[in-house]
C-alpha cells in the first residue's frame, strides 16, 4: 500500500510558476512509475506527465511539453512537478499518481495509487 499526498498548489497569475510535491509513504515507492494527472471542472481527468522508477524516462501531454517537468528523488520519497509559464487553461486540481509497473504511466487504467489532490489556479 501506497500513500501519496500532494502539496504546493495555489492561486498565481498568468506566467508565473508553482512546484507541485508528492510526497509518498508506504514501501517501495522507488519501484514504481509515477505521474501527475489533472481534473478541470466540468471535465474529465487527463494526463499530464509520467516518470519511470529510475527517473530515466518522461513523457509529457503535448499541451505541457516545454513548460513542465517531473522529476523525483527516491531517498525522500518525493515526486515533483514543476510548472513555469502558467496559462489559465492550467487551472485544474492536480493529481499525484503510482503505476502499476515500474514504468511510465499514459492513462487512468495504468494508475494504482492516487493522492488527494491539489488546487491549482492561474488567473488571466
Amino acid at each position: 500500500q501506497v500513500q501519496l499526498v500532494e502539496s504546493g498548489g495555489g492561486l498565481v497569475q498568468a506566467g508565473g510558476s508553482l512546484r507541485l510535491s508528492c510526497a509518498a509513504s508506504g514501501r517501495s515507492f522507488s519501484n514504481y512509475g509515477m505521474g501527475w494527472f489533472r481534473q478541470a471542472p466540468g471535465k474529465e481527468r487527463e494526463f499530464v506527465t509520467s516518470i519511470s522508477w529510475s527517473g530515466v524516462t518522461t513523457n509529457y501531454a503535448d499541451s505541457v511539453k516545454g513548460r513542465f517537468t517531473i522529476s523525483r528523488d527516491n531517498a525522500k520519497n518525493t515526486v515533483y512537478l514543476q510548472m513555469n509559464s502558467l496559462k489559465p487553461e492550467d487551472t485544474a486540481v492536480y493529481y499525484c499518481a503510482a503505476a502499476w509497473s515500474a514504468g511510465l504511466v499514459s492513462g487512468i487504467p495504468g494508475v494504482r495509487y492516487w493522492g488527494q489532490g491539489t488546487q491549482v489556479t492561474v488567473s488571466s
